[in-house]
């Protein structure tokens, strides 16, 4: 959420189906009439001048289109987010990179709209247990948080309250966005966008079902009850309704701040590897992955003592999705594959997962499964090769300037990967995305160590079936 610097403040947030359809449904139209023009003004043009005129217009459509979407604020600007995140494989480039800037609205809502919501949903007899700080602390698309304290025993406690009316708009604001994409051609239609479309509005609803996020931090801070590297906040069951929910207060630092940056490397070591650890535990063992690694949903408690440890603190369990054995099995034995370097199981576990067909070209079929087993690098087993700028002078992996990503994305453009490649499943582009920002997480910290020995725990079972 954004920082407390943000003092703007608005009486009431659009969440009327009609009215939002409405300014969609022009904004739409508007665009698919520009589109229209396009297309008839470049008919005759050369293909090279007409490649050139698209992409540009589908820059200036989706910058339009964002300025929309930025007027109406609440799910329709977390539904723009969402979409530029996860959207690689099903929006055209220049559309998720206009959506990237579709930031967070800095606009808070006023405290005395914000003190109704409270009151409906806790009843007077409850506030009158808090003192609320009026200024929030953070302010965001689908809701913001404000610091109190409670009376009783002074307590220190978060309130993440969500706008009015903003889950019941979540499918409409979604089918609006959806068709304004159409109206404006700036997305291909098919079973695969529609998968992934339904995909974003459970992902919706997960994210406005306070009740859920609480029940879900509860289950996480017990798993994690015994672990003393990562802090989750209790959930105060008593505050918390389905559009409130209260938290303890967990001070920190953020991630990419310059305290943390000059912090020893053996600590900032600690930080990474738990953050590495605790995507394994996720993926491996409990099956259900905190899938939006935005750093605002984490923070750093630094040691107080030489006797304690830095912890990583976790804020939001509202992106938590749970996955079932069909898919995530093939995938856990993917990631085993690659590391005995199995290139046969690499590829049947891609096929598997609907990523390739078995009637693919030999070539590519075993290109994939060697991108796929180059992803495992920071991780890899001592047999492996790594690029020596990839490792420091002890030997630690340097995940920072190993330049992983760009070299797997050169490698995979080089090959014949992308004539063949199919759009992922749905549940894979959010596991993805992930797994990217847990590679960010440890790259921002500039941490140095080889991650077999975190991940082979995880694998013995893949061992003994063996």
């Amino acid at each position: 959420m954004e920082s407390k610097d943000a003092r703007r403040t608005v009486s009431r947030i659009k969440t009327g189906s009609f009215e939002r359809r409405l300014s969609l449904t022009k904004a739409g139209l508007f665009a698919g009439t520009r589109f229209a023009t396009h297309y008839a003004t470049t008919l005759f043009s050369s293909r090279e001048k007409r490649a050139e005129k698209h992409s540009k217009m589908l820059s200036a459509q989706a910058r339009f289109l964002v300025e929309e979407l930025g007027k109406l604020k609440g799910s329709v600007v977390k539904i723009g987010q969402v979409m530029a995140l996860y959207g690689e494989h099903f929006l055209p480039v220049e559309v998720t990179e206009a959506l990237h800037t579709l930031e967070d609205q800095t606009t808070a809502l006023e405290w005395d709209a914000i003190k109704s919501v409270l009151e409906f949903e806790l009843g007077e007899a409850r506030l009158k247990e808090l003192v609320i700080d009026p200024e929030p602390l953070g302010a965001a698309s689908l809701g913001q948080v404000h610091r109190a304290r409670r009376i009783s025993d002074g307590k220190e406690i978060c309130l993440k309250i969500q706008y009015p009316g903003v889950a019941d708009a979540v499918d409409s604001d979604l089918d609006s966005v959806a068709q304004i994409l159409r109206l404006a051609r700036l997305v291909s239609m098919g079973k695969d966008f529609d998968e992934w479309l339904e995909e974003v509005r459970q992902m919706m609803h997960r994210e406005v079902d306070y009740r859920l996020e609480a029940e879900t931090t509860r289950r996480f801070r017990t798993m994690l009850q015994d672990d003393d590297r990562y802090i989750v906040p209790e959930v105060l069951i008593e505050y918390s309704t389905a559009h409130v929910m209260a938290t303890s207060f967990e001070p920190g630092v953020s991630v990419s701040s310059d305290i943390v940056a000059e912090l020893s490397a053996s600590r900032r070591n600690h930080l990474a590897q738990g953050a590495l650890e605790l995507f394994l535990k996720e993926l491996f063992i409990w099956k259900e992955i905190q899938t939006d690694p935005n750093f605002g949903n984490y923070r750093i408690r630094l040691a107080e003592s030489e006797d304690e440890q830095d912890r990583i603190v976790l804020l939001d369990f509202g992106a938590v999705q749970r996955y079932p054995d069909a898919f995530l099995d093939p995938v856990c034995d993917m990631i085993y594959a690659s590391y005995i370097r199995d290139l046969p199981r690499v590829v049947a576990g891609g096929i598997r997962l609907g990523f390739m067909q078995a009637h693919w070209p030999e070539k590519v079929l075993n290109e994939f499964g060697a991108v796929c087993m180059a992803v495992l690098e920071p991780m890899a087993s001592e047999e492996v090769t790594i690029p020596d700028f990839a490792l420091n002078a002890q030997g630690a992996y340097r995940w920072k300037h190993s330049d992983l990503p760009t070299r797997i994305a050169k490698r995979a453009a080089l090959s014949a990967i992308n004539r063949y490649f199919r759009i992922p499943p749905k549940e894979f582009v959010f596991l993805n995305r992930k797994l990217v920002g847990v590679y960010t997480f440890v790259s921002v910290l500039d941490a140095e160590f080889n991650g077999r020995n975190i991940l082979l725990p995880y694998l013995e079972r893949f061992r003994k079936l063996d």
